[in-house]
């Protein structure tokens, strides 16, 4: 799940990069979709963690 996350926050990261400086309009939405899907998905990897009593690492 973590992988995902991490996978996630590249392509938002990529996809930021290109919207923000101009190179493509619509890839700045991207980025917002994914960096929200990134946080999520971090915080839900965080709480499966806790849940299963492991220490965060």
């Amino acid at each position: 799940m973590l992988g995902w996350a991490l996978t996630f926050l590249l392509l938002a990261l990529v996809a930021g990069y290109m919207g923000f400086f101009g190179l493509a309009g619509m890839a700045a939405s991207i980025a917002k979709l994914l960096l929200i899907l990134y946080v999520v998905l971090l915080i839900v990897s965080a709480f499966s963690g806790a849940l299963r009593g492991r220490p965060p690492v």
